[in-house]
């Protein structure tokens, strides 16, 4: 059950029938209990008492917000109004009667100093968009007439327009938190999305460069502005933003040890101009993380170091100082955008015939590398710096395939071993073999030398002539039957 309604039901057995009991209030604020029957037996499927429980649910919902659970005479014969809509707002608050863009503009600048900045844009892109649907489509519309169908409808133009499912399932998100705030503040009382089916964004697979792609990558960037870029991201998996980030002191040169303290993203300053903000405030807590420092990145580092040590002194008063102690930087000084690591990158591998690739996805391949390697898949959680292991485990879990070769080798081994058991295991109808002659009596005797050597020599030209065929079970054995008849000559001999 859902925490924003204002009921709650629970199903119950009554008199050996299935019930729903629904607890509310009433308008003055009075607890009430109300037991409708879903005329099921106890024992019943699970399946027809959902159906049955669903039913019963939308009635009272239906019942409730119409008020016919007080007075049914007077609701049944009451206009149709802005209440008896699905989910319509059930106060008259001044906030619910603010139109949906200035709601949004209201609610996008009380969280603005809580969000990174990344997170405040796409929250803003999307409700902004949203807002333009509903003036064409409903102008004038206010954050007390919103319902669930009208952001449904939006989802499905957006559908419409070609968006893919994982892209329509960001708007469903932001939406949706943007209206949540509303219920925080009680400027409505129910959330307008709380029936709304969330899009289904289809399993993004991801997209890689293998080793000897890898190689070709670098072959192509050597000597660009972007070599040290792609080398890092390739190596730790980074993000573009996180590389960018990037400061001397956070690289440890007698530790061996590199660390993620920040990033640089591009946004619109005041003026509407395009400006490159660096930020402490990383995505989680998990990708502030410090990692080995690997001797080949270690090496194109300390070469980076003398070449801006040149380039510095001589371009002097005109080399750009403005994020100075950056890595990422040109030879003159200025530090490289998002933008251009982007436009650049497919630049590149498009004028080289290199198969395309985004930027982003060398850490999809720096992934990969590391899974062909048996690098167990929590290890690579903690490289790549996501936040918990269920996206490291769906992101990557279908090129996990030495695990797969592993598991095969394994059920092969055991179930092919105990065929190939049960088929040397003689049927139950074969023949015992003949049972073994006691050497206790022929112990006790001591025979003499002669005889024990003619033995000892009738034993091995039995031997080394021809082994007689074992007797059929079933008769007795007769007592002239010679030890080496049943095979225990060697016996004899000790």
């Amino acid at each position: 059950m859902k925490a924003s309604l204002p009921y709650k039901y629970i199903t119950s057995v009554k008199n050996g029938k299935q019930y729903v009991v629904f607890d509310y209030r009433d308008s003055e604020g009075k607890r009430k209990r109300k037991w409708v029957t879903t005329g099921l037996p106890e024992k019943c499927t699970k399946k027809a008492l959902n159906a049955a429980v669903d039913k019963i649910v939308a009635e009272f919902d239906e019942q409730f917000r119409t008020g016919e659970l007080e007075n049914p005479k007077k609701s049944q014969s009451a206009p149709v109004s802005a209440v008896r809509e699905p989910y319509a707002v059930m106060t008259e608050t001044p906030e619910s009667k603010m139109t949906m863009g200035e709601y949004v503009d209201e609610w996008l600048a009380s969280m603005r100093p809580n969000l990174a900045r990344t997170t405040y844009q796409t929250y803003k892109s999307a409700n902004k968009r949203f807002v333009e649907y509903l003036d064409v489509h409903y102008p004038g519309i206010t954050l007390g007439e919103l319902r669930h169908n009208h952001v449904q409808e939006f989802l499905n133009h957006k559908l419409g327009e070609g968006c893919k499912g994982s892209a329509v399932k960001q708007y469903y998100l932001a939406i949706h938190s943007g209206l949540a705030y509303a219920v925080k503040m009680e400027y409505l009382l129910l959330h307008p999305m709380d029936k709304l089916v969330m899009p289904r964004a289809d399993k993004y697979e991801a997209t890689f460069y293998n080793k000897e792609e890898l190689y070709q990558l670098f072959e192509v960037f050597k000597g660009d502005r972007l070599e040290v870029v792609v080398h890092i991201a390739a190596y730790y998996g980074l993000r573009r933003s996180e590389v960018l980030g990037l400061r001397w002191d956070a690289v440890d040169f007698v530790n061996k040890t590199i660390s993620i303290q920040r990033k640089v993203v591009s946004d619109y300053d005041e003026n509407g101009h395009r400006k490159l903000f660096v930020e402490t405030r990383l995505k989680t807590n998990s990708t502030r993380r410090t990692l080995p420092l690997i001797p080949h990145i270690e090496k194109m580092l300390l070469e980076k170091k003398e070449l801006e040590a040149h380039f510095r002194k001589v371009c002097g008063k005109s080399y750009d100082t403005e994020f100075d102690g950056f890595i990422c930087r040109d030879n003159y000084g200025k530090l490289i955008s998002p933008e251009y690591v982007t436009s650049r990158f497919h630049y590149v591998i498009t004028k080289n015939g290199l198969r395309h690739l985004r930027f982003h996805d060398l850490r999809h391949s720096c992934a990969s590398l590391l899974l062909a390697n048996d690098v167990p898949m929590k290890a690579i959680q903690e490289w790549l710096g996501h936040s918990n292991y269920s996206i490291t485990a769906n992101l990557y879990s279908h090129l996990e395939y030495n695990a797969k070769v592993i598991s095969a080798e394994t059920i092969a081994r055991v179930l092919d071993g105990e065929a190939e058991q049960q088929s040397n295991t003689p049927a139950e109808n074969t023949e015992p073999a003949p049972e073994k002659k006691s050497t206790k009596k022929t112990a006790s005797k001591k025979p003499s030398a002669k005889k024990t050597s003619d033995k000892k020599s009738a034993s091995d030209k039995s031997t080394t002539t021809e082994t007689p065929a074992p007797k059929k079970s079933g008769g007795r054995k007769k007592k002239s039957e010679t030890p080496t008849a049943t095979g225990e000559s060697e016996t004899s001999r000790l």
